[in-house]
């Protein structure tokens, strides 16, 4: 992989000698979905795929972006001392959103760069090729220009150049998982306040594998912003009975004595999965301690029907790779996720029953939708950082 990037980057933008190799993993979350905007808690734990890049800086004050996945748009450059978004700049708009994000809290852009980015996520399948991309473009804006910057304040960044300059109004969990990874543990974040403990998963003959719907989706065109919004107005009218800052601080009982003062009827249910999904990430999180696997599969799959019911968010491709994996031997827990509406499924299945899992499910999901999904089985890496020999993947 390493020799194959620095010659591709020798190819597309000569000399490679003062280039150096980065890598940035994709995340897949185990449970707690779409609780992160609403100050909730997540479990997500960064992956061995992801994105890598070469990248160096030149003396054009240009930063010339370059993408092995989108080879047919060739070299996307754009001046290093104002970041616009456009369009027709397609995924240039990831890394250029950090790169302005670095220069609105001040931290100057001080020559141009020369970059070659390839990832092997598959593209909109819901692991964060998007936060991939952005963490990855805020470490080598911190390696190249020396910017005091940690993870954690990357993965702000990074956040909000997903919402403030893609106009995707995500939440901090994307990010923050593919900045804070590490190799064998998921992260349990509270996102209200970004305080966060890694938790060894320890799936003795079991494997997490991931089933892509091969349906693509836009966050900024799906209906993501609009179940943020219905969750804030629900806020706002339980905030008038009782004194909470996010519907992450309530229980279930809490949420049930208040529910009354959401006006409208699917806005109920909009905070009801919010809150529930909350506290069963709580109570996942706890089993796993525990060593009790089995209660950590039941809770992804009550978590699947609380986003499939209440919030509306999986449709007929994830509901069908979710409902063949519940049918099958060996499948510990199963769900849809990141943000629905398309993308993945994540399952934990045993060793022995992984090759069954995949053909059975891959065949039942090609009969009902008319194409293929497909599987990766994968293990939870190390976050994003600056590579001296091949890593991540390889």
């Amino acid at each position: 992989m390493r020799e194959e990037l620095f010659e591709k980057f020798e190819e597309v933008f000569g000399d490679s000698r003062d280039a150096a190799l980065y890598f940035s993993p994709g995340r897949v979350n185990l449970i707690g979905e779409h609780t992160d905007y609403n100050g909730g808690h997540v479990f997500p734990c960064a992956l061995n795929i992801g994105t890598y890049a070469v990248a160096r800086k030149n003396s054009q004050n240009k930063m010339n972006l370059y993408s092995m996945n989108f080879a047919s748009m060739g070299v996307v450059s754009v001046s290093a001392s104002e970041f616009v978004y456009k369009k027709e700049d397609d995924w240039c708009n990831y890394p250029k959103g950090v790169m302005w994000a670095f220069q609105q809290e001040g931290y100057p852009i001080a020559s141009g760069l020369d970059i070659l980015y390839f990832g092997n996520i598959p593209n909109g399948s819901g692991l964060s090729s998007s936060a991939s991309l952005e963490v990855l473009t805020g470490v080598i804006l911190k390696d190249c220009f020396g910017h005091d910057v940690d993870m954690v304040k990357i993965s702000l960044l990074a956040q909000k150049a997903e919402n403030q300059f893609n106009g995707v109004n995500c939440g901090i969990m994307d990010q923050f998982a593919v900045a804070m990874g590490k190799k064998d543990h998921a992260i349990f974040l509270d996102t209200a306040d970004l305080s966060y403990t890694y938790a060894p998963i320890r799936l003795d003959h079991a494997k997490i594998v991931i089933a892509s719907s091969n349906k693509k989706r836009g966050l900024a065109d799906s209906k993501y912003n609009e179940r943020r919004s219905q969750c804030e107005t629900a806020l706002a009218q339980i905030q008038k009975v009782k004194p909470v800052k996010n519907l992450g601080e309530l229980t279930e009982k809490e949420f049930e004595e208040v529910k009354d003062a959401i006006s409208d009827p699917v806005n109920i249910r909009r905070a009801r999965h919010a809150v529930y999904e909350n506290q069963r990430t709580i109570r996942a999180v706890q089993a796993l301690q525990q060593g009790d696997i089995a209660l950590f599969g039941k809770l992804m799959n009550e978590s699947h029907v609380s986003l499939r019911d209440d919030y509306e968010v999986t449709g007929v491709e994830l509901d069908t790779l979710v409902e063949a994996a519940w049918e099958q031997e060996g499948v510990i827990g199963s769900r849809m996720t990141g943000a629905g509406f398309g993308g993945c499924t994540v399952s934990i299945v045993e060793d022995d029953a992984i090759d069954s899992f995949i053909e059975q499910v891959g065949k039942k999901y090609q009969e009902r939708i008319g194409y293929k999904a497909d599987f990766y089985v994968v293990e939870i890496g190390d976050g994003a950082r600056k590579l001296d020999t091949c890593e991540g993947g390889n």
